[in-house]
């Protein structure tokens, strides 16, 4: 049986539902799971009869009642904003109670949702929330690259204070959990990538990896992990993508692991959140505000996320990880 995924639309405003619409007309996406769309069909068929998107016939769980033809592409509202959240909200209801097998989410913006009431910095922090969910980490991720986060949307000015040796082996710890029970890796071979330059040079420039990082290699290899030492970042993504050493990398911040994985899977990157009760995958991209509703958004990332999805729920089905 395929399995059924949910997708909610993210900002009505933005690419979420355009994306979406090229993308449940995909016939490779037909054939391998059933799609359910969270969100709001009055938008959804305003866009579709605008750029007449092919067989695009879905099935839909219609959550809000905006007026596509007052909505201003492109411009954030409370009330869109909203109406995103409460499409997240019943996907995961769903997701818990097995009603679908997985969640992929468009986009929301993070400023938009903040400015309506919702404390959160993104759809990681608020599917953690609604599981009632505390270590979970953010993966991205394409074929040739997979990297896992030990700090997510923070200043690059705090991150050496934000470290701390227990983030680091969760993130180790749910990585490698998750590489064997969604991915199929029997034994996966984990990169954890330094933060200052030459891995600290013992300490010359920094000594965050004596004190805080390898004190967590320590313990995730007591654990039974493979693992590496902290290793200089301008080398380790090398080591993992060409020489094949490594099945992900332990990033310290957020564009250590984006730099490096958006070079290389610019459009078809995928989000996914680990740790979680539910399998929940995402485009690695935002609103895209400037392009919405102009019938030129790619949906590759949309596709990505959907496929990914799948292997993920197949394998955990199956067990494939040993």
């Amino acid at each position: 049986m395929k399995p059924t995924i949910g997708i909610t639309m993210g900002d009505p405003t933005g690419v979420g539902p355009e994306i979406i619409l090229k993308t449940v007309s995909n016939k490779k996406i037909k054939k391998i799971c059933r799609i359910v769309i969270l969100g709001d069909e009055a938008v959804l068929k305003y866009q579709d009869s605008r750029f007449k998107t092919q067989d695009s016939r879905y099935s839909i769980i219609n959550l809000s009642v905006l007026n596509p033809e007052k909505l201003r592409p492109g411009k954030p509202a409370k009330a869109c904003s909203r109406a995103a959240m409460s499409y997240i909200e019943k996907a995961v209801e769903m997701a818990l109670k097995g009603d679908i097998d997985a969640i992929v989410t468009a986009p929301i913006n993070k400023d938009a949702i903040n400015r309506a009431g919702y404390n959160f910095h993104g759809h990681t922090e608020y599917l953690a929330h609604l599981t009632h969910t505390k270590d979970y980490v953010m993966m991205l991720a394409g074929k040739s690259l997979k990297v896992s986060l030990v700090t997510i949307h923070e200043a690059i000015k705090d991150i050496p204070g934000l470290l701390k040796t227990k983030d680091v082996l969760k993130t180790i710890r749910i990585t490698n959990d998750s590489l064997k029970a969604y991915f199929g890796i029997k034994n996966p071979r984990i990169a954890v990538a330094a933060l200052n330059p030459h891995a600290g040079e013992r300490g010359l420039f920094g000594d965050e990896e004596k004190n805080i990082i390898l004190p967590a290699v320590k313990k995730a290899m007591a654990l039974g992990i493979d693992v590496s030492p902290p290793l200089p970042s301008d080398t380790v993504f090398y080591r993992t993508v060409v020489k094949k050493e490594f099945d992900a990398v332990v990033c310290m911040y957020h564009d250590q692991g984006l730099i490096p994985l958006k070079l290389l899977h610019f459009k078809d990157g995928v989000n996914i959140t680990l740790g979680l009760p539910i399998i929940r995958t995402s485009v690695d991209h935002g609103t895209a505000y400037d392009i919405a509703w102009k019938g030129i958004a790619n949906p590759q990332s949309m596709t990505a996320a959907i496929e990914t999805a799948v292997e993920m729920v197949k394998a955990r089905k199956t067990g494939a990880g040993g």
